[in-house]
């Protein structure tokens, strides 16, 4: 999909970019003060990753368009999505339904699980978007004629 002109895909990418710094910032906060929590460093994990993909996502198609292979924009969309499910889905389990009662770092870790399901809800809609471009412009339905 083209994302030179100011559409939907302008606006997901923008708002994609401002949830992973904000998460960016909770869960390197999260994780400075619960280090033991595997969970917690996977979200920091795919954070640092997700943010990787969209530059990828955004970029690669304007400056490097031989580099940009849409099947490989689903796949490794496709990848981030799972990844921000199951590492949301992993603290959200880790920290069960707490009670903060004022204690800010659960709090902080209610918001990056609020969070990190937002970034996934993005990239699923990213993905989806860019499946129905992909399979619009090359899938088997588009070759048919072509036999």
């Amino acid at each position: 999909m083209k994302t030179g002109s100011f559409g939907i895909l302008t606006i997901i990418h923008a708002l994609l970019a401002l949830f992973l710094i904000i998460e960016l910032g909770l869960v390197s906060y999260v994780v400075d003060i619960t280090w033991r929590w595997s969970s917690v460093q996977f979200l920091l994990f795919t954070v640092v990753w997700s943010i990787l993909v969209l530059v990828y996502v955004v970029f690669a198609p304007a400056f490097l368009p031989r580099a940009h292979i849409p099947i490989a924009v689903l796949a490794v969309l496709g990848i981030t999505m799972i990844f921000w499910f199951a590492g949301a889905t992993a603290v959200a389990a880790d920290i069960g339904v707490p009670d903060c009662m004022g204690n800010r770092s659960c709090q902080v870790t209610q918001a990056s699980v609020a969070f990190a399901y937002f970034i996934w809800a993005g990239f699923l809609g990213l993905f989806g978007l860019e499946a129905m471009a992909y399979w619009k412009s090359r899938g088997p339905a588009a070759n048919a004629d072509k036999v």
